[in-house]
């Protein structure tokens, strides 16, 4: 299984693209963030052409996730248990939700598509929420995996947070004065992965950035960030073989200004002996 992560950054808009990428480098399964539609005015046609079925989840013209697959999608989830939700002076546990979080089981892996709040600023309630989410994410993965410690699950998608300092190349976002590398949301980034996740791609590709603004010529500087990240089970980090970031998708006309990350699967034989290497 090919399975890759996009923030495509309004699917109606890169809808050519974003066909023409999953066709041409033989992607399974794309799990997709900010496609900014609603169910009905996603461009499914497109996508059945090419041979991909696709579950879609979005509110209104922000946010939104969807996941395409050529293979069947199966056990479908809308939000994760126990996701907050955000509305501006709305505070409480009924606050509505946002189109964040899709998953389903595909191929014997279940599969997040995850577009995590960006926080905003630091004094900004969206912070706030921001941390609440992701330690909602968190206790859901800790509980699922304690329940199945061998489920081949992925969290995919765009995590808004740069983990070290080398996954920040922007000038412009600085510890203390903006969001993405705080201490706080580094610290739930930490935890995530000590919930029982491993970042599967930064072993095989230990540099690279997955987003650069459109401003001020962010991306012919290589000023970018990497915050889109494949986090994975043991189950499923075991299964990896191979992966990428496909940074010449930030070039051409109209692109995103976040880029595919990819992950090849071995699932058939993940729990194969294989030689340890020194």
């Amino acid at each position: 299984m090919r399975l890759a992560t996009w923030n495509v950054n309004s699917i109606r808009a890169r809808v050519a693209r974003t066909v023409d990428f999953a066709v041409r480098e033989h992607i399974d399964v794309l799990a997709m963030q900010e496609i900014k539609c609603k169910p009905e005015q996603f461009p499914y046609a497109e996508f059945e052409a090419a041979g991909y079925t696709v579950e879609a989840h979005g509110l209104n013209q922000w946010n939104g996730v969807a996941i395409a697959s050529r293979e069947p999608i199966e056990d479908l989830q809308i939000g994760f248990p126990g996701m907050p939700g955000f509305a501006k002076g709305h505070d409480g546990p009924d606050a509505p939700q946002e189109a964040r979080a899709i998953g389903a089981t595909i191929g014997g892996v279940t599969v997040w598509s995850l577009y995590v709040p960006n926080g905003r600023s630091l004094d900004d309630p969206h912070f706030r929420y921001k941390l609440d989410w992701l330690e909602a994410l968190r206790g859901y993965t800790a509980e699922t995996l304690a329940a199945s410690p061998d489920l081949a699950l992925a969290l995919t998608g765009d995590f808004n947070i740069a983990p070290t300092d080398a996954d920040n190349g922007d000038p412009t976002v600085i510890e203390g004065v903006t969001t993405h590398v705080s201490p706080p949301e580094r610290a739930a980034f930490q935890a995530l992965l000590g919930a029982g996740l491993s970042d599967t791609v930064r072993p095989l590709v230990p540099t690279g950035y997955t987003y650069w603004d459109y401003k001020q010529l962010r991306f012919p500087r290589n000023e970018g960030l990497r915050i889109d990240f494949i986090l994975g089970s043991h189950a499923f980090a075991d299964a990896v073989v191979d992966a990428a970031i496909h940074r010449e998708e930030r070039k051409g006309e109209i692109p995103s200004d976040h880029v595919p990350v990819v992950v090849d699967l071995d699932l058939d034989g993940a729990d194969d002996d294989r030689p340890m290497i020194f």
